[in-house]
């Protein structure tokens, strides 16, 4: 099967110029600005449109296995790819938790029937495992992920001998969620003192406070520098946190939900903007997004974490933390570009080369010739226009925006499995493999 994309303006590796690209089988076989003139048996004309390599999340929770009445590795790939999402990688804090070798086998034999997106799963550190994550295949799993304040899934690793020694001897990356306990806990009591079970909306910032993050953030740090560990800061979510990443080994993650919204936004979405680490103030936001920008921050990841409406209608303590946003993820950072604030060029950095380059990905990421044909094609809109969410959860908190740009078809190893609103019928998704 041999697809030409063709007079489209190429966003890749820092430039964006307009060419065409020819797709046989599985792989891009040809990216060049002058015509490809060999025979196809399809012809796209990309004119006046975008051609993105496809989105690699490296931080989803896609809630399978255990928690499927919120979600599940069918229904969220097939919102990933329909907002140009063409690889995940789902974390480890599902039920059961994938702490073993066998659950992440288990993951692994799931998605393979099920996944309309790539996959890789990450391996979850707890205080009692540290001999599985040190013998793991790391070909095949894309990085540790550590649990250094609790959330969703209570994973929390709180022994200091074993930070001690997994920093010291990690065989991968590690990725951590970093919130101190103490900190949060002292928070809750205030909170519960002056609001009893009433606490508002506006108080998540300050109980998931900015000083809860930095504390733990601080401390991975300091281990990071002391071993030369391969570390990645998750969901950074105040400026003070970018000047942590003041080393080579050290990187860092934002999410859209951080970039997107701020404090102010709690009254009018409540529980559907409680997520952790918590959103903070304007000038937070601005920070994060310059910070891309200058190329500070390594990479974009969504941290979509979906629960249910019902689950979200409730006080304060009730409501989990977390919000769906991978079908809006692309669209949401092209926003940035429309206002001036980003470009094309690193959007597609932060969003898919950057993260091929961190974790090693074989052979995605970029519009290049011999890599798998993971390619996304946007168009820019005269009109903004809302997007339909098809999440198992039926919600986002970017359900009432309007985006300047929309996902028109979206390729997964060659296939054309998302056009112009329609999802393919069979699952396209292949397993991810790391360079190590």
């Amino acid at each position: 099967m041999k697809t030409i994309i063709e007079n489209i303006s190429i966003v890749n590796a820092g430039r964006m110029f307009v060419g065409n690209v020819l797709i046989e089988d599985e792989y891009i076989q040809c990216v060049s600005d002058k015509p490809i003139t060999c025979f196809a048996n399809e012809k796209i004309d990309g004119k006046g449109k975008l051609l993105f390599p496809g989105v690699i999340d490296s931080h989803v929770h896609f809630r399978d296995p255990g928690l499927t009445h919120k979600a599940d590795i069918k229904s969220e790939s097939k919102a990933a790819i329909a907002g140009g999402v063409t690889s995940f990688m789902d974390m480890p804090n599902t039920s059961p938790q994938t702490t073993t070798i066998e659950a992440w086998e288990n993951k692994m034999s799931n998605a393979k029937n099920t996944a309309y997106a790539n996959y890789a799963f990450w391996l979850g550190a707890t205080n009692d495992n540290y001999e599985t994550l040190l013998n793991a295949d790391y070909s095949k799993i894309c990085g540790i992920k550590l649990f250094m304040g609790s959330s969703t899934g209570n994973m929390l690793v709180d022994n200091d001998t074993i930070l001690e020694q997994l920093f010291a001897n990690a065989p991968a990356l590690i990725a951590a969620h970093c919130e101190d306990e103490e900190t949060i806990k002292n928070n809750i009591t205030k909170a519960k003192e002056k609001w009893n079970e009433d606490v508002p909306w506006c108080e998540h910032a300050n109980i998931r406070s900015r000083e809860a993050y930095y504390k733990s953030a601080a401390k991975a740090v300091c281990l990071a520098k002391r071993y030369n560990t391969k570390f990645h800061l998750c969901h950074i979510s105040t400026k003070d946190e970018i000047e942590l990443l003041c080393a080579d080994n050290i990187t860092g993650e934002v999410s859209p939900n951080h970039l997107t919204f701020n404090n102010n936004r709690y009254t009018e979405k409540g529980a559907l903007m409680k997520c952790n680490p918590s959103i903070k103030t304007e000038s937070d936001r601005q920070a994060l997004l310059q910070a891309v920008y200058q190329r500070r921050i390594a990479t974009i990841a969504t941290d979509h974490a979906p629960h249910t409406l019902e689950e979200k209608q409730n006080s304060y303590f009730k409501a989990p933390s977390g919000m769906p946003s991978i079908q809006h993820s692309l669209v949401a950072m092209l926003e940035f570009v429309n206002s001036g604030e980003l470009t094309y060029q690193i959007v597609a950095d932060a969003m898919c080369h950057a993260p091929s380059r961190l974790f090693n990905i074989e052979k995605r990421g970029f519009i290049n010739e011999g890599y798998k044909a993971d390619l996304t094609i946007v168009e820019k809109l005269d009109t903004p226009q809302k997007i339909k969410s098809i999440y198992k959860c039926e919600w986002s908190p970017m359900d009432d925006m309007t985006f300047s740009h929309r996902v028109c078809t979206t390729f997964i190893n060659g296939h054309k499995v998302f056009d112009e609103g329609i999802i393919s019928d069979e699952p396209k998704g292949q397993p991810l493999t790391f360079k190590r």
